[in-house]
């Protein structure tokens, strides 16, 4: 493992922190007008995905924790098993074959934008897998769409559809059945007609 300063943090980069996986979420450098520089960064664990928060001294040391990333195309999600795990999300290396499986813990809320067959980058250490890189946007189809009223224009105005995951999606009024959308995984909100 390698050595890194606050000053190479990156979101979704994995670091040790108290000796388990952490990853970062989310990072904040600040520069008092007295005192020394300090980083504000929020954590999350890759055994229990609990999200602490933590400050470095500015220019600290830690240890990098290594991941690759692989190209890998999601297949299904697998029931609870008997270790008390609840769903796992497989996924297969486009290179290699082999299956991969992550546990909606660490999936969080994206799980309602995953749809079979397509790729992801799946970060894995060790031959396990232990996170997914989150696309910027995903497009999805409405399924299930009620028309808008007729005259209905008022500016801003929205209703709520169905895509083909089953989430659930605000979106503007002219947004029919069939389209593809679309959509922010990160904040779960509407982006552009696809």
């Amino acid at each position: 493992m390698s050595s890194i300063t606050t000053a190479e943090f990156r979101k979704g980069m994995f670091i040790i922190f108290k000796d388990e996986p952490h990853q970062i979420v989310e990072f904040q450098h600040v520069n008092p007008g007295k005192g020394s520089a300090f980083v504000r960064t929020r954590l999350k664990s890759l055994k229990t995905s609990r999200v602490q928060e933590f400050t470095y001294k500015s220019g600290d040391s830690v240890e990098e924790f290594p991941v690759e990333t692989h190209e890998m195309q999601y297949l299904y999600k697998e029931g609870p098993d008997q270790t008390g795990v609840k769903d796992k999300y497989v996924f297969m290396d486009n290179y290699s074959y082999e299956q991969y499986s992550l546990p909606e813990s660490l999936l969080g809320d994206f799980v309602s934008y995953l749809k079979p067959n397509d790729t992801y980058q799946v970060m894995v250490n060790d031959d396990t897998a232990v996170g997914l890189r989150f696309p910027k946007k995903v497009r999805l189809l409405v399924t299930e769409a009620e028309e808008g009223a007729r005259g209905d224009t008022v500016s801003g105005a929205n209703k709520v559809v169905t895509v083909e995951t089953g989430a659930k999606v605000s979106v503007p009024l002219f947004i029919k059945q069939g389209d593809t959308i679309a959509i922010d995984p990160e904040t779960g909100t509407y982006l552009e007609r696809a």
